[in-house]
């Protein structure tokens, strides 16, 4: 069993669905999260304060079985390298050890 994180831009939402949905993902959780850079895009000051400007995410909670994990990888590399966005789609799987 795998724990897979994805994280995107609200705009992609819609893709990372029909990613999951087209791997064979039975179930999944989705988190409106804010997404911050820790480094400035330009060298132009900020006008807003210190704060750097915060990006409207979501974030995918996804529990799968391990035959999964390579569609929806290949599904999510395609997505990223067929696009000229600067935003990208990202993902982080951990192994699950127990789980009741």
């Amino acid at each position: 069993m795998k724990l897979l994180l994805i994280t995107c831009i609200e705009e992609f939402e819609k893709d990372v669905k029909k990613i999951l949905n087209h791997s064979e993902v039975k179930s999944f959780s989705v988190q409106s999260v804010k997404g911050y850079k820790n480094e400035p895009e330009s060298e132009l000051p900020n006008w807003f304060g210190s704060e750097y400007p915060a990006t409207d995410s979501l974030l995918f909670i996804v529990f799968s079985e391990e035959k999964c994990l390579d569609n929806i990888m290949s599904g999510i590399e395609a997505f990223n390298t067929q696009r000229s966005f600067l935003s990208r789609i990202h993902l982080a799987s951990f192994n699950i050890e127990k789980s009741i």
